[in-house]
């Protein structure tokens, strides 16, 4: 039988466990927000806090499938394209992620990208901002985001370091001195621009803190122009930037007294290849989510040019549309009491710089087809007004013809039939990427199984 204990004794085990929890809380804050850190005692109490977490993604793989909105429905449907179009496709399958090249005039794929992600994993050297890739980035986990077929025949994509890969699959190199997400695109001069999580900081620390803490801390996100070869010419804070041009008030005054860790998050780099009344060549425009706003930013001075924010949240994806406009993949989330949601349907927004107006392109389409992904999303008007789309939350692309009625879509649904990640497909129309292709399949070597 048990023992009676003393109510008093219990009661100062419940006291002592109260002081417990608050100074356990106090170091994990300290290590975490405090200007003053308490060395291995903070570190000691932020890694025992962080023991669930790390479990939890450790042991948790259903990160890479999607809630199931249209049961059934699997691949392509629809009508196939009229002009020669290829696609991009960046997909996770039941095991790994895989980027496959289809041509859009029959739905055929014509070569498929599967990189080995744990052999280029551990190829890179031990650096900080890659501590994690073995369990962030693994051959389970890994998104091959954004890929982009370059003029050489390489494929470079994003999954954690910038990867370039040749029609095998085999590295050609990677970059992994920062984390780098989200986005590519290539410039005029072949070129590529991605964003980073830059470590350690550009501002002071007394403003940000000395440096990322495990993976918390402030995201100094940041604009990286690389080389064909991988080499990094160019290099921004987007917060430098907006303590440069008059916009600190933005970074640290949001109310309360709470510390903003993520108040950029940089999701895409759309750089400018010819002079308007507008912009200049060279010129990059950048969607910051986090600020609802986009930015044309000049970097031989230095200084923001022009900014919009809204009437578009959480926006991804700007595109140069012509000499005078840009469109821009509206999310319309809302963060409300509840948590972030879509406040309606996703949205293509038009900006005119000669109006000074906004509009939207085939509202009708995207509502009847209920196109509401919270987070990410991309969007392409093409110049005969067709319009792509991916609404990456739920594993779908759509593809509207210039009336506004879809043609056809494609759900990536699993062999084992659930909806896996969409990583940020690419659609290739253009006569230059066209070119592209073609002379990759022609070129492209022969792959030992």
């Amino acid at each position: 039988m048990f023992r009676k204990i003393e109510i008093w004794i219990l009661y100062l085990v419940v006291l002592f466990g109260i002081l417990f929890a608050v100074a356990f809380g106090v170091l994990v804050r300290q290590e975490l927000v405090g200007t003053v850190k308490l060395g291995n005692v903070s570190k000691t109490a932020l890694f025992l806090s962080e023991i669930p977490r790390n479990i939890k993604k450790i042991i948790l793989k259903s990160d890479t499938f999607l809630h199931d909105r249209f049961q059934s429905i699997a691949g392509f449907n629809g009508d196939v394209n009229q002009q020669e179009s290829y696609l991009l496709l960046s997909r996770h399958t039941d095991k790994e992620g895989i980027v496959e090249l289809v041509n859009l005039r029959n739905f055929e794929v014509l070569h498929t990208w599967n990189p080995d992600m744990d052999k280029l994993n551990n190829a890179i050297p031990k650096v900080e901002a890659m501590e994690n890739i073995n369990r962030d980035f693994n051959e389970k986990r890994a998104r091959l985001w954004h890929p982009q077929l370059d003029n050489d025949g390489g494929l470079v994509f994003l999954s954690g370091a910038f990867r370039r890969i040749d029609s095998c699959s085999d590295l050609i190199y990677q970059v992994a001195d920062q984390q780098y997400h989200h986005s590519i695109e290539m410039d005029i001069e072949g070129n590529f621009w991605a964003p980073i999580h830059k470590n350690p900081f550009s501002l002071p620390e007394d403003k940000v803190g000395k440096d990322m803490v495990f993976e918390y801390g402030f995201i100094d996100d940041s604009v990286v122009k690389l080389s064909p070869s991988g080499d990094v010419i160019y290099q921004k804070s987007v917060s430098e930037i907006f303590i440069e041009n008059g916009l600190e008030y933005l970074l640290f005054s949001v109310g309360g007294d709470s510390f903003t860790t993520d108040p950029i998050h940089l999701n895409d780099i759309q750089p400018v290849n010819f002079n308007s009344q507008f912009w200049r060549k060279g010129d990059l425009f950048l969607s910051l989510r986090n600020q609802s706003m986009v930015i044309l930013y000049r970097p031989s001075t230095g200084k923001i040019i022009w900014q919009g924010a809204g009437p578009f949240f959480y926006q991804h994806d700007v595109n140069i549309l012509s000499n005078h406009s840009i469109s821009i993949f509206n999310n319309n989330t809302k963060v409300f009491h509840n948590g972030p949601r879509v406040d309606g349907h996703n949205e293509v927004v038009i900006y005119d710089f000669l109006t000074d107006e906004y509009s939207t392109y085939l509202s009708e389409g995207l509502v009847e087809q209920e196109v509401k992904t919270i987070t990410e999303g991309r969007s392409k008007i093409l110049p005969n007004g067709e319009l792509f789309v991916e609404e990456q939350n739920f594993g779908r692309l759509l593809y509207f013809n210039k009336d506004g009625s879809l043609r056809w879509s494609f759900i990536n649904r699993t062999k084992k039939g659930k909806v896996g990640l969409l990583s940020w497909s690419r659609i290739l129309y253009s006569e230059s990427e066209i070119s592209n292709v073609k002379k990759f399949l022609k070129e492209r070597r022969t792959c030992e199984n």
